[in-house]
């Protein structure tokens, strides 16, 4: 899974863009006819899962969120199997901070603001 796939997993789950969903505010199920994907979502304080599946391609992933405060850590297991993690930091003014290592085991770093990333 690349950067920016880690990045869209953040909110592209939680607002099922192209999926419908069921369940209850803290507890659903999407599914996405146009990509094949399922995918289920259990949130419990400040602890998201998140897992999913594609039945066509035999894919299986997964994410865990933990928010304390300004920061998001977050792990998981992309559909090759490989392990990735991340930490989101919001500094204000300054911008967001990414860093963390992707499912090919790279390291990356970088700021966002209202200007771009750096």
């Amino acid at each position: 899974m690349n950067k920016l796939a880690i990045l869209l997993l953040s909110g592209l789950f939680a607002t099922g863009a192209n999926a419908s969903c069921f369940g209850s505010e803290n507890m659903y199920s999407c599914n996405d006819p146009q990509s094949g994907n399922n995918y289920q979502i259990n949130k419990f304080g400040n602890t998201t899962y998140m897992t999913g599946n594609n039945p066509r391609t035999g894919s299986t992933w997964s994410q865990t969120s933990n928010t304390y405060g300004n920061t998001t850590y977050q792990s998981g297991s992309s559909s090759n199997g490989n392990t990735w993690n991340q930490t989101i930091q919001n500094n204000g003014s300054i911008g967001t901070t990414y860093s963390g290592t992707d499912s090919k085991g790279n390291y990356f770093h970088k700021t966002c603001n209202q200007f771009g990333c750096y």
